[in-house]
């Protein structure tokens, strides 16, 4: 839709400019007596000539302020009737302290006011109190005009700070989802198919030597297959934090083990202490770093036992992860797979450790805050 005619900076300057000229024009139309002549053609072009230069406010604010300060100054050098310098002054002032010249709009609005007092005491010889009156109503007008224009400026800083502010939130929580995403998909997805992977080779292996080995890891591959299925879906619950789907936690642990125990390994659990009613994210985490481990082992390690120990005290949960794996080079390039998992402890306020053991093999150590 198109903006309306009063939003649109041009014409509002325009308005301003010619608002200004014709208050101008009024006010030196009733003004005082003149000190040496009448206003004619010349004392009201000077008039519009301080509205005009508003036109270029926004794009020079000090500029249009000095500006305007020297035709008025012109006006008054020139013996025109007496002119109180709020009328041609007020939008200059307003501009330059609403742009960010603050300073600069109380010194000339101090000027002016300086100025008018010594002009009022020396060369008009007025008394004190009609002065005193005087310059306290045109500072207060002045100040007042400078203020509000700060006061716009401060606001409008505070505004587009906000502003700015949400747009860092919003990219900030993107990020965050982006970084969930490939979490789920690496931890879920990722881990279904490098068994696959696993099994798919030890099938083609053993295919003409040991025909029910292969038969045992196809059948393993048919059952990783459906659990990705699974875990898609999974993926998707989580996306769109349904509630009523049941996420993976430390009950599955068994199976990972399982098929630990399909890719050849020796696999086992231990759990100390009594164990207690887990939160669902921690939980979750739980499974997860699990998971990764045993993975990471099966696919990289070179292993022939992978033990997972679970600790139980009153306010955490440590879980390790050990293996025999004697494959240290690509171990320590699986990169997103720590990565990931030190996300997930991080947002538990949690603590991760990896290591290789001075005895060979790889250790995982999570410990989680209930």
């Amino acid at each position: 839709m198109a903006e309306e005619w009063w939003r649109r900076p041009v014409l509002v300057d325009a308005a301003l400019a010619i608002a200004v000229a014709g208050a101008v024009a009024i006010a030196i139309q009733v003004a005082g007596e003149p000190i040496e002549r009448q206003p004619d053609f010349l004392a009201y072009a000077i008039g519009c000539l301080m509205g005009a230069v508003l036109l270029l406010r926004r794009r020079w604010p000090l500029a249009v302020l000095f500006t305007t300060v020297a035709i008025l100054l012109t006006y008054y050098w020139l013996d025109y009737p007496g002119l109180a310098p709020a009328v041609p002054l007020s939008a200059a002032l307003f501009s330059a302290a609403s742009a960010g010249r603050f300073r600069w709009a109380m010194l000339v609005a101090a000027a002016l006011v300086a100025g008018g007092l010594v002009a009022r005491l020396i060369e008009f010889d007025m008394s004190a109190l009609p002065v005193a009156s005087a310059v306290i109503n045109d500072a207060a007008l002045l100040a007042s005009i400078v203020l509000l224009g700060e006061t716009l400026r401060s606001r409008r800083e505070r505004l587009a700070a906000a502003d700015a502010e949400r747009e860092r939130e919003a990219s900030r929580r993107v990020t965050q989802e982006r970084l969930r995403i490939a979490r789920e998909m690496h931890d879920g997805l990722g881990q279904t198919i490098a068994t696959v992977n696993v099994q798919a080779g030890l099938a083609d292996d053993v295919l003409d030597k040991n025909p029910s080995q292969a038969r045992e890891a196809l059948q393993v591959i048919r059952n990783s297959t459906k659990n990705a299925l699974q875990e898609m879906k999974t993926v998707l619950t989580v996306l769109r934090e349904d509630s009523e789907t049941r996420l993976p936690g430390l009950d599955q642990i068994d199976e990972l083990l399982d098929v630990a125990r399909k890719a050849g390994l020796q696999a086992t659990k231990e759990v100390i202490g009594e164990p207690w009613q887990r939160p669902a994210a921690l939980d979750r985490t739980a499974y997860r770093i699990v998971q990764e481990s045993v993975t990471n082992t099966i696919r990289h390690a070179n292993a022939t036992a992978v033990t997972v120990s679970l600790r139980y005290a009153p306010d955490r949960l440590t879980i390790e992860v050990t293996d025999d794996g004697v494959n240290a080079r690509k171990r320590a390039a699986d990169g997103f797979g720590l990565a990931g998992m030190a996300e997930r402890v991080s947002a538990l306020d949690g603590t991760l450790a990896a290591s290789f053991l001075p005895e060979g093999g790889f250790r995982v150590r999570a410990e989680l805050r209930a």
